[in-house]
């Protein structure tokens, strides 16, 4: 079901649905997965080639190259701008990994130790909510990963509502108001379901 919250149509799924991202079980496989980059506004296209000197570091070699080679960016086939990956595969050119073997984001690292002000692109943070811009209005929906089975579980275990889970990138992409909003149509749907 669908409802419309403040300028935006939102799918009731991220209030019934649980999730928590668990990396130590999906050792964060959306990121080296999938059939296209993350998907990036023109804004973050220039926020990563402004701050790139500042994200190499923690960037792989093979990253690197691709970057350097191709730029941060491509247009995938729906005509949209995404990051960069690497050789054509589902592996983002920014990740590296952790002594456990667990996918990080070099943008977020370099963001994490204050060299830049740029997180990450809003479309991982918002994970796994996707946004689509129609002509008149957003829409925002939970996108369904067989990979994020693990966060599914998590979420159920602690009884997190996907977006409790993402008030911080809701609040970053939308504002706080539209999160009080989210807050208060959570409540409504629980009372019609007394």
């Amino acid at each position: 079901m669908l409802i419309e919250v403040k300028d935006k149509v939102v799918s009731t799924e991220i209030f019934e649905r649980k999730f928590v991202c668990d990396l130590n079980a999906c050792k964060g496989a959306c990121c080296i997965e999938g059939d296209a980059g993350a998907p990036l506004t023109f804004e973050e296209i220039h926020l990563l080639e402004d701050n790139l000197e500042h994200i190499i570091p923690y960037m792989r070699p093979e990253g690197i190259a691709e970057v350097e080679r191709n730029g941060v960016f491509y247009v995938d086939q729906d005509n949209e701008p995404v990051t960069a990956l690497l050789n054509g595969s589902g592996e983002c050119a920014f990740v590296y990994f952790d002594e456990k073997g667990i996918t990080k984001c070099a943008v977020e690292q370099a963001y994490n130790e204050g060299k830049t002000n740029f997180k990450k692109p809003i479309s991982c943070h918002l994970y796994p909510i996707r946004v689509k811009q129609f002509n008149d209005f957003e829409a925002l929906n939970y996108d369904v990963w067989p990979i994020c089975a693990p966060a599914c579980a998590c979420g159920d275990k602690l009884d997190v509502p996907v977006f409790r889970f993402l008030k911080e990138p809701l609040i970053r992409a939308f504002g706080e108001d539209f999160y009080k909003e989210l807050e208060v149509v959570d409540r409504e749907l629980k009372a019609s379901r007394d």
